[in-house]
């Protein structure tokens, strides 16, 4: 099976010497290609499942013309972008094709340059659709990727090694920055493992006051200590049959330390203010943002806990290291959030993606996903501000927001009326939704003739 990344350009043309020259030019491009001198042929490839990223067909050619292999592709369930090469001036076949379902078109006579960007784009698109429709899948069969998503090579370890050490039952340690996901990692551990019918403890060790935490972890008895009005079962008996995940385990007063090693090694424990013994049987998953045999060094961690813990070792990237992955999830936690706040999808720009792509996300998938809902609410992301800056006098910045003003006026103009602003701007109405998407534009900012979006 061809991987995403590794998905091949379909070039249709009845002419032998162009499929060459294009062909030979985005293979130097580093780009798979795949020529068709027939759209009955290409057609048929793609009925019987071959991948495809883009087809890229000309209009002009005898049988089937590019219009007709358009309505043919559209007609299928997961559809390619659909690149036209037309002749010169002919404007109404390619608005025709636009409005058909074509990712674009590419006018004669034509720079190689152009119609690389054009597919680049169009392929981009492709892969972001496939993989949605892969972790949509994966989402529904319980699998990894639908729940620690991304394609950098770092992820994909991950998760291979979450496939082999789920079904286990030895300790893990999980080495993790803040915000990178370590508790979605135990969670997947504890799914994937002991199963949903078995307890899921978490115990955030530095969130609580040192005198508090033998009483959360152990349990006690009515009396044990001044406020100890009831019985209260520990976190490490009630994790018992499942998992329990230590969050900041390197808070641990070293008094707690020494508990919790004992009670790993002898499989039991006692309630503070109780001689009776209680057997536990567990995994524990623990997370550190620290090198714990360093801070063991400097005399902060118990090395016999260390090595008690971390009979399995797991390290996740921060995002700053998987930054092929930062358009997929923050795509992905703009469709949360759209459906949280009940608001509509928007797409980012060419200078919000530029931005999202080089910031360092100090706070990782937390910080991403901050950023995410931010944007679906149509407020400022504070983080990307001087990245975005930065761009606002590039040409592509200045381009978009010409393009989005234009959008505005001509919808205030008139009231929201759709047909109305269509017809102003002479575009088709799959166009100008598009467009209106992109800009964060809604219709109904519009309807009393104000421009209060």
């Amino acid at each position: 099976m061809v991987s995403i990344d590794e998905l091949p350009i379909w070039l249709v043309d009845d002419d032998p010497d162009v499929r060459e020259s294009l062909g030979q030019w985005l293979e130097v491009s580093d780009l798979a290609v795949r020529p068709f001198a027939e759209a009955t042929a290409a057609l048929a490839a793609l009925a019987a499942g071959d991948a495809c990223g883009v087809l890229v067909s000309d209009v002009k050619m005898p049988g089937m013309d590019g219009l007709a292999l358009l309505d043919a592709v559209q007609r299928l369930e997961e559809p390619p972008p659909v690149v036209l090469i037309t002749g010169h001036g002919d404007v109404p076949m390619a608005v025709a094709a636009m409005q058909a379902g074509a990712w674009d078109f590419v006018e004669k006579p034509f720079s190689p340059e152009r119609l690389e960007e054009c597919v680049r784009r169009a392929l981009e698109r492709r892969r972001l659709a496939l993989e949605n429709r892969r972790l949509r899948h994966a989402l529904r069969e319980g699998d990894l990727a639908g729940r620690l998503l991304g394609r950098a090579p770092a992820m994909l370890r991950l998760r291979d090694q979450l496939a082999n050490l789920a079904p286990v039952r030895a300790n893990v340690l999980v080495h993790g920055e803040t915000g990178s996901g370590k508790e979605v990692v135990a969670r997947c551990l504890h799914e994937l493992g002991p199963g949903p019918d078995t307890p899921f403890v978490a115990l955030n060790c530095g969130a609580l006051a040192p005198e508090l935490i033998e009483s959360e972890l152990f349990g006690h008895e009515k009396g044990a200590f001044t406020g100890a009005q009831e019985r209260r079962i520990g976190k490490l008996e009630h994790a018992s049959g499942g998992t329990l995940f230590l969050d900041e385990v390197e808070s641990l007063p070293l008094a707690a330390q020494v508990k919790l090693l004992r009670a790993l090694q002898e499989g039991e424990i006692t309630r503070l203010g109780s001689n009776a013994v209680q057997r536990i049987d567990l995994r524990v998953v623990a997370a550190a943002k620290v090198d714990l045999l360093a801070l063991a060094a400097e005399g902060g961690f118990r090395e016999d806990l260390y090595y008690r813990l971390a009979i399995a070792e797991l390290a996740l990237p921060p995002l700053r290291e998987r930054r092929e992955d930062i358009a997929l999830l923050f795509r992905h936690f703009c469709h949360q959030a759209a459906e949280v706040h009940d608001r509509p999808l928007r797409e980012p720009d060419a200078a919000l993606s530029q931005a999202l792509e080089r910031h360092a996300w100090p706070g990782n998938l937390r910080e991403l996903r901050n950023a995410a809902t931010r944007f679906i609410l149509g407020l400022e992301i504070p983080c990307l501000g001087t990245a975005a800056a930065a761009d606002e006098n590039s040409l592509a910045a200045q381009v978009t927001a010409f393009e989005a003003a234009l959008l505005r006026a001509a919808l205030g103009r008139h009231g929201g009326n759709i047909q109305a602003v269509m017809e102003e701007l002479e575009l088709p109405r799959r166009t100008l939704n598009q467009k209106m998407q992109k800009h964060g534009l809604r219709r109904e900012a519009f309807l009393d003739g104000s421009d209060d979006s």
